[in-house]
C-alpha cells in the first residue's frame, strides 16, 4: 500500500512523456490482474476473492467483469475494448485467428489453461514491444540507453521461459516463435534455437553462447537451491540498481518499483519460512544491497 501511494504521488504530479511512462509501468501489472481473473473463473473462484489478490497497480474498471466471458473475443469486447491493454489484445486476436479447414492450431477462442497462457505470454509480447518502442522515440537517448536493458531481460526471461514451460505440450515450433518477443538479446537467433528444444539440455545449449544467461540452467536444476526465477530476479536487480548510476533518465521510476517489490517478495519470503519451520532456508532470498 505504501508503494502504491508513493507511485501514484509521483505519477500525478508528472509531466509528459514522463506520465505516459509511468501508464506503461502499470500495464504489465494490469495484464497480470486479468490473468488472474480469467484462471480464477476457469477454476470456480469467487471473484471477490480474486480481486483481493489482484495488484492495486494493475487494477482498471470492468477488471472484475473479465470472469464473465466464455471467449477471446467476447472478453475484448465486453471488459478490454476501452482499457489501455485494449490494443495489445487486438494484436492476439490477430496473432491468434481462427483456422481454417484442416489447420492444426485452434486459435484462442476458447478460454481453456493452454489458451489462458498463450493469450498471456502474447499480450506481454505486445506490451514489451510497445514500450520498447516508446522508450526508442518519446524518450531521451539516456532513458532508451537504462531501459532497452531491462526490457530486453524481461523479453529473454519469457522466452526461455515459454520453451521450459512447452514442453509435453501442444505447442510446436511455430506456436512458440509467435509468442517470443522481436526484442532482446536472444532475439532472432537465440530464440530461433530455443524453438527447437524439446528438453533442459537443449535450452542450456541453445543459451550458452549467451554469457548472461549461461548459468541460469546451470545453477538451476531441477530439484537445486537456486530456481530459475530467483537467478533472473538477481540479474533484474543488478540491472535496477546500475540505472541509479546514470542520471537525467526515466528508468529509475522502473528500478524504483521494482526494487521495493523486490523488497517486500523478500520479506515474505522470510516471513513464510519462520511460520513453516524452515529457518535453513531464510538465506535464499534475492540481496538487493551487499
Amino acid at each position: 500500500e505504501k508503494l502504491v501511494y508513493e507511485f501514484n504521488h509521483l505519477k500525478v504530479q508528472a509531466v509528459e512523456p514522463l506520465g505516459t511512462f509511468m501508464e506503461y509501468i502499470t500495464y504489465g501489472y494490469m495484464i497480470d490482474n486479468l490473468m488472474l481473473i480469467i484462471t480464477g473463473a476457469l477454476h470456480d473462484r469467487d471473484t471477490a476473492e480474486l480481486m483481493a489478490k489482484c495488484h492495486p497497480l494493475g487494477l482498471f474498471d470492468g477488471l472484475s467483469a473479465a470472469s464473465i466471458p466464455n471467449t477471446a473475443k467476447d472478453l475484448y469486447e465486453m471488459v478490454l475494448i476501452e482499457t489501455p491493454i485494449g490494443p495489445y489484445f487486438t494484436d492476439v486476436l490477430a496473432l491468434w485467428k481462427s483456422p481454417q479447414v484442416g489447420e492444426r492450431q485452434p486459435g484462442v477462442e476458447d478460454l481453456d489453461e493452454l489458451n489462458i497462457e498463450i493469450i498471456r505470454n502474447s499480450l506481454y509480447k505486445a506490451y514489451l514491444e510497445d514500450f520498447y518502442d516508446f522508450c526508442k522515440n518519446k524518450c531521451s537517448n539516456e532513458t532508451f540507453e537504462v531501459m532497452a536493458g531491462i526490457l530486453e531481460l524481461e523479453a529473454d526471461r519469457r522466452a526461455i521461459n515459454i520453451t521450459v514451460n512447452s514442453f509435453d505440450t501442444e505447442l510446436s515450433r511455430d506456436d512458440k516463435f509467435k509468442l517470443y518477443p522481436s526484442i532482446g538479446q536472444l532475439h532472432p537467433e537465440g530464440t530461433a534455437r530455443l524453438a527447437l528444444c524439446q528438453d533442459v539440455d537443449g535450452v542450456r545449449a541453445a543459451l550458452d553462447p549467451y554469457q548472461d544467461y549461461r548459468g541460469v540452467l546451470a545453477e538451476a536444476g531441477v530439484g537445486e537451491e537456486k530456481s530459475v526465477e530467483n537467478a533472473f530476479f538477481e540479474l533484474e536487480v543488478q540491472m535496477n540498481k546500475d540505472a541509479f548510476e546514470q542520471q537525467f533518465h526515466f528508468g529509475l521510476f522502473w528500478a524504483y518499483v521494482k526494487l521495493r517489490e523486490q523488497e517486500v517478495r523478500n520479506i515474505v519470503w522470510i516471513a513464510e519460512c519462520i511460520s513453516q519451520d524452515q529457518r535453513h532456508q531464510l538465506s535464499q532470498y534475492v540481496s538487493i544491497f551487499q
